[in-house]
């Protein structure tokens, strides 16, 4: 069995060696480098090759945000879990914009980060319960407003397909492969669903997907 290959970036000491000591007590993941700056954490991903980077968004030298921008720009494959105390949605969103696809606060419990751990090492998204909660608060509110469904009624059923793989991580290429298509055809209808849904980039497109229930709030 193939291992997930981690990262672990943050700038205490007795964080990393404790978010080690959970990750390889697991049997399917391997703790290969750590870093305690965002500078840091970009080179020992460039000579790792992880899977997964566990990333704080407040270090030295370099922070988490632009680490993560960094990271997704050189090495897009590498999926980037947040680990991060702030629960604040300026973060939240942020973090998505930049490239991650996983928000765990350090308050969660061991299984939540092992969870989160697998979900995005599969290409999939996970969203800490407490801030995907806002976002399902939010959507309701909108559709109380009636400023929701109109939108999402407009997109076709092929539309609907590619925007929940979309939202789950999937490339362009992946979604092709899902449904016998070309990427040229998955670019036409993410270019479609984006202006359809007044979306602008892809963590407004992940929070749009959360509000409509198209993704499991902790997948």
């Amino acid at each position: 069995m193939n291992k997930i290959r981690v990262v672990i970036a943050d700038d205490h000491t007795i964080v990393r060696e404790g978010v080690r000591l959970l990750l390889e007590a697991q049997p399917d993941i391997e703790v290969v480098g750590e870093a305690a700056d965002g500078r840091e954490a970009i080179a020992v991903i460039r000579e790792q090759h992880p899977d997964v980077a566990a990333m704080d968004i407040q270090m030295p030298n370099l922070n988490g945000l632009d680490a993560t921008r960094a990271i997704k720009q050189e090495s897009p494959q590498v999926q980037i879990l947040v680990l991060t105390m702030y629960e604040s949605d300026e973060y939240f969103f942020q973090t998505l914009a930049a490239g991650a696809s996983g928000y765990v606060l350090k308050k969660a419990a061991s299984a939540d980060l092992m969870t989160a751990i697998r979900a995005v090492s599969q290409g999939n998204v996970f969203l800490y319960p407490s801030v995907a909660r806002r976002l399902v608060s939010d959507y309701l509110t909108r559709v109380n407003a009636g400023e929701e469904q109109g939108s999402y009624d407009g997109l076709t059923a092929r539309e609907r397909e590619v925007l929940k793989l979309i939202a789950e991580g999937h490339t362009n290429q992946s979604i092709a492969e899902k449904l016998v298509i070309s990427p040229s055809t998955v670019q036409t209808h993410r270019t479609r669903i984006m202006h359809r849904l007044n979306l602008q980039t892809r963590a407004e497109l992940i929070q749009y997907a959360v509000r409509k229930g198209l993704l499991d709030s902790a997948s």
